[in-house]
């Protein structure tokens, strides 16, 4: 066994495991795909592989959630690219284990390479100079039925001058195809419901700007039925995990998407064992502002 597998082993068991009564679109996302997914990462927190995409996507969100503190006319590619050797520094100073990703890439001027082409085509998709976004990095959450909490980051929330709100997110990794378009939008949806019960105000659009492939900018105007759709498929969604934890059943559900899994050699339906499965203490959840997780480049199948 090598460090890295050694680094992947399940961590020491302890019982009980609280389940806080919480969710955001991730966790939400990680159950519609696959249940034993949701259990590997919220029950047993087994440790994943440090992702070269999603970290270069971290470095990228850090570098357009800063790139608005400088005055218009500033915000050129050139200002941009200029931002990304100091933020990974940043980053590498938090977590030392990234540099490995960098060597892997043949040094950081090659690793960052790919964060300036990222940057490149996000100026061709919109100018900055022409943005005053209201928040960025914006934390928002609610309750919902049964106490509920949903919570989650906006990347943008751009409000105009009547009032109207646009939620924008950015995507590191390519527009998915029609079979996985529904859980981008699902996310949107999420951050839309939660700021209509926080706000009072139903976004008027919601906008993903996916940087990879060919770059495109895909919109959506929900109104009141999406949003209370929205609501009661979460609300549903939260009873199944619910379910899960007091029987201890968290299914496999197979795709092409196992083929991304960390956890694959673990799972049943590729000959695995799953680590015994603990008690589960349904908990209520703190309002606090909780860790986040690396943005997630989209993954559109092959």
């Amino acid at each position: 066994m090598d460090a890295t597998d050694a680094a992947l082993e399940p961590p020491a068991m302890t019982n009980p495991v609280t389940l806080p009564m919480a969710l955001s679109p991730s966790r939400a996302s990680d159950f519609m795909t696959c249940p034993l997914l949701f259990r590997f990462r919220v029950i047993d927190k087994l440790p994943e592989r440090k992702s070269a995409a999603a970290t270069r996507g971290t470095l990228v969100h850090a570098v357009l959630e800063r790139l608005f503190d400088l005055p218009v006319g500033g915000r050129t590619p050139t200002s941009a690219s200029q931002m990304l050797p100091p933020e990974w520094d940043r980053m590498v100073t938090t977590d030392p284990d990234l540099k490995a990703l960098a060597e892997e890439a043949g040094g950081d001027e090659a690793w960052l390479a790919g964060a300036v082409e990222l940057l490149e085509r996000y100026f061709r998709l919109e100018d900055p100079n022409r943005l005053e976004p209201a928040e960025r990095e914006l934390f928002v959450h609610t309750r919902i039925a049964d106490g509920l909490l949903l919570r989650g980051f906006v990347d943008r929330l751009d409000v105009a001058p009547d009032g109207a709100l646009r939620v924008v997110d950015y995507k590191t990794g390519r527009a998915p195809g029609p079979a996985f378009e529904g859980k981008a939008l699902f996310q949107m949806k999420f951050y839309a419901l939660v700021l209509w019960k926080t706000r009072g105000v139903v976004p008027k659009r919601l906008q993903l700007m996916y940087l990879g492939g060919d770059s495109q900018i895909v919109t959506y105007d929900p109104d009141e039925q999406d949003l209370r759709a929205t609501e009661r498929k979460i609300a549903a969604l939260w009873s199944a995990i619910r379910t899960s934890a007091e029987r201890g059943e968290w299914r496999a559900n197979p795709s092409r998407l196992c083929d991304w899994c960390d956890h694959k050699a673990l799972c049943p339906s590729y000959g695995g064992t799953p680590p015994e499965l603990p008690q589960v203490k349904v908990v209520e959840a703190s309002d606090g502002v909780p860790g986040r997780r690396a943005p997630e480049p989209s993954v559109d199948a092959k």
